[in-house]
């Protein structure tokens, strides 16, 4: 009986539990990442990288301790919209856990993420910073946080537009708050463009702008909000009389709050429940002769808008990038910690192939991602659109494989998994929809704007440049990203092929990342480090890019030393890499 007993205690229960993978809570994000610290030195210049370094590890350490804490509060209490104050009146307003206002202190506040590549004094830094800066901080705060990303982007690419586009007074009167780290000044911003009526097709908005004095009021509504109670927002609105479509739209700056004290003549309806995201508040709107400020030229509107695309779309692919991390690190944690059929998971040669096709797009995307940080803007017209698309894409399959890793705890709440899943699927709707990205990036970045032939000639330089790679392999990858870019033209070339556009696309992000991941992979081997990302490449072209499977599994044979070194610990050498990627 006393058997029995001692397999109900406490004591029992608790020596079980050791048998669960733990997750990765406790672990320093960036120094955990090898890859990303491998990588740095060679896109950021090297006195930025060394003041920064202290930085990223503390915002690491953050991402693995109080950070993921604070989003799992707020994940937990969700924003709450009031309708009234408590006297009744209609002062509708939104209520935040603490944990989230202590995350936007984490963000605007510590940080400065919204205002590094504005202004110079953030982080102690003489002089606005580099783009790459702030993409590498958006990398590392999502693997804790996505919802809050959403605000912080939005200050940061709206501040740009009244920059760019406001007059005098509007630069004045705003600017400098937008890019305020202290809570009391600072005026997070958003931007309102989805309508029922139009979802992608933005051309098709009904919010229409009447003229009064100087300035505008607003009449309609907006259906989806994201940061709706923020204390500005950029938005497009048809002007009365305009031409429909999207050349009728001019773009306008609205405040929560008017010069004179006053609220502003809109109300916040209702607040979305979504799938993910749901740290940050996303709302319906309705305008009821909302005060609003012109921003640039009335009949270009929605061309003024597409300046913050880029940045926005690389944003997105800083979350993707970050959170297939986070996915990839914990099925890896949970590979090695779990144990089935007498010994650990990790060990199975099934599970070791699938943690490479989770290890593979993960390590793409951070590729995509600093050389999209970096790359001329010629580049970015049609490297932005193609790794969005896919890199948000694979963003999905790899959370989803990550679950899977870790069994049936992925699928309970108590762990991360879930809302990884979750939150991923938003990266397929914002700033546009896969097949939105792929219309742009073929019928547009390729057909007209000739974006490809900048790509293909920067790349083409990248493969030269890079001394010490495998000659018959880089042949290789010219081959892939010739075929690659020719698909693009052929599918641009006529309206009929359309429903190619995805594929294209892909093509083209697969090509692209391969020669980037060989050319990191050279340089880093060359200099004596690890040449790892040259092996990925291979793996990109034969299980990416290849249209079909190979003959016969004596040509996978030599995956089998290319998995036990990329799942290992130590480096891989030059010439362990390029054997790998000769045979």
């Amino acid at each position: 009986m006393k058997v029995h007993v001692d397999l109900a205690s406490r004591d029992a229960s608790a020596r079980r539990s050791k048998a669960l993978a733990p997750t990765c809570r406790g672990l320093n994000y960036y120094s955990l990442d090898r890859s990303l610290r491998d990588l740095l030195p060679h896109y950021m210049e090297a006195p930025l990288l060394a003041h920064l370094a202290p930085h990223l590890d503390e915002l690491g350490e953050l991402a693995g301790g109080r950070l993921h804490d604070l989003s799992d509060q707020a994940e937990r209490h969700q924003p709450v919209l009031h309708p009234r104050d408590g006297y009744g009146r209609d002062e509708e307003w939104v209520e935040y856990h603490p944990a989230y206002r202590e995350m936007e202190s984490i963000a605007f506040g510590k940080f400065g993420m919204h205002a590094m590549c504005n202004r110079a004094g953030v982080l102690g830094w003489s002089s606005p910073m580099p783009p790459l800066a702030k993409y590498v901080f958006h990398y590392l705060f999502a693997q804790a946080e996505f919802g809050l990303l959403c605000p912080v982007n939005l200050t940061d690419s709206s501040s740009e537009l009244v920059r760019r586009f406001g007059t005098d007074e509007l630069r004045e009167r705003y600017l400098q708050r937008m890019w305020s780290q202290d809570p009391a000044t600072l005026l997070k911003c958003a931007q309102f463009m989805t309508e029922k009526a139009g979802g992608s097709d933005v051309g098709a908005a009904e919010l229409t702008a009447v003229r009064d004095g100087q300035d505008w009021k607003l009449w309609g509504e907006k259906w989806f909000c994201s940061n709706v109670d923020a204390e500005l927002a950029v938005l497009l609105a048809r002007p009365e009389g305009a031409v429909g479509g999207g050349r009728g739209l001019g773009l306008f700056l609205m405040p929560k709050i008017l010069p004179d004290g006053r609220r502003n003549s809109y109300r916040i309806v209702r607040l979305k429940d979504k799938l993910g995201s749901r740290t940050m508040a996303s709302g319906e709107i309705v305008f009821e002769g909302a005060v609003a400020y012109q921003l640039g030229e009335l009949d270009q509107g929605l061309k003024q808008m597409l300046v913050m695309v880029n940045s926005s779309r690389v944003s997105h692919l800083a979350r993707a990038a970050g959170m297939m991390r986070r996915c990839l690190n914990e099925a890896m944690v949970a590979a090695r910690h779990r144990g089935a059929f007498g010994r650990a998971v990790i060990d199975h040669p099934l599970i070791r192939r699938q943690l490479l096709k989770l290890m593979v797009p993960t390590e793409q995307a951070l590729s995509a991602l600093l050389y999209s940080a970096t790359a001329p803007d010629k580049v970015l017209r049609l490297l932005t659109p193609i790794a969005k698309y896919r890199a948000c894409r694979d963003n999905v399959t790899v959370a989803t494989g990550a679950m899977e890793a870790r069994g049936g705890n992925g699928y309970i709440e108590d762990f991360p998994n879930a809302r990884l899943i979750r939150d991923a699927h938003l990266g397929l709707i914002w700033e546009g929809t896969s097949n939105i990205n792929a219309l742009d990036a073929v019928q547009r970045a390729v057909g007209k704007a000739r974006g490809h032939e900048a790509l293909r000639d920067d790349l083409g330089h990248h493969l030269e440049d890079v001394a010490g790679m495998p000659g018959q392999f880089r042949t290789r990858l010219s081959g892939a990203l010739a075929d690659a870019i020719r698909f693009a033209e052929e599918v641009a070339a006529d309206p009929a092929n359309e429903r190619f556009c995805r594929m294209a696309a892909g093509k083209l992000y697969h090509a692209t990342t391969a020669a980037l991941l060989a050319c990191e992979g050279t340089r880093i081997g060359k200099d004596g480090g690890d040449a790892r990302r040259l092996v990925l490449s291979r793996f990109v072209l034969e299980h990416r890019l290849a249209d079909h499977a190979p003959a016969s599994l004596q040509a996978q044979r030599w995956e089998n030393e290319a998995i036990d070194l990329l799942l290992g610990d130590a480096p891989v050498s030059m010439q362990q890499a390029t054997a790998l990627v000769q045979g």
